[in-house]
């Protein structure tokens, strides 16, 4: 039963993510993000992807919701890094 309930967490939570990846996408702004937030959150995934792969009742379908997540928030890490590349060059044209 705590296997239900920590793949409705996971999947939960996850659910933000394609939003957040589909603003950055739009927006290509890092306006509103923080870098030290998704990089947690990805530390936070990588604890549990370990915890899976130690755990004595090890389900590869709760580890799959780990990963997705972690890929995700991946994703949207790369597009605050290129976005941020951006808007610093952006920022260099306007005072040259």
């Amino acid at each position: 039963m705590s296997s239900f309930f920590e793949i409705a967490m996971i999947i939960l939570f996850g659910l933000s993510w394609p939003n957040n990846i589909i603003k950055s996408l739009k927006t290509k702004s890092t306006k509103g993000k923080s870098i030290v937030f998704l990089l947690l959150i990805d530390l936070g995934y990588v604890c549990g992807i370990v915890a899976k792969l130690l755990s004595d009742s090890f389900l590869w379908y709760v580890l799959f919701f780990y990963v997705l997540n972690f890929v995700m928030v991946t994703a949207d890490i790369l597009l605050y890094f290129y976005y941020m590349r951006e808007e610093s060059k952006a920022q260099s044209q306007i005072t040259a």
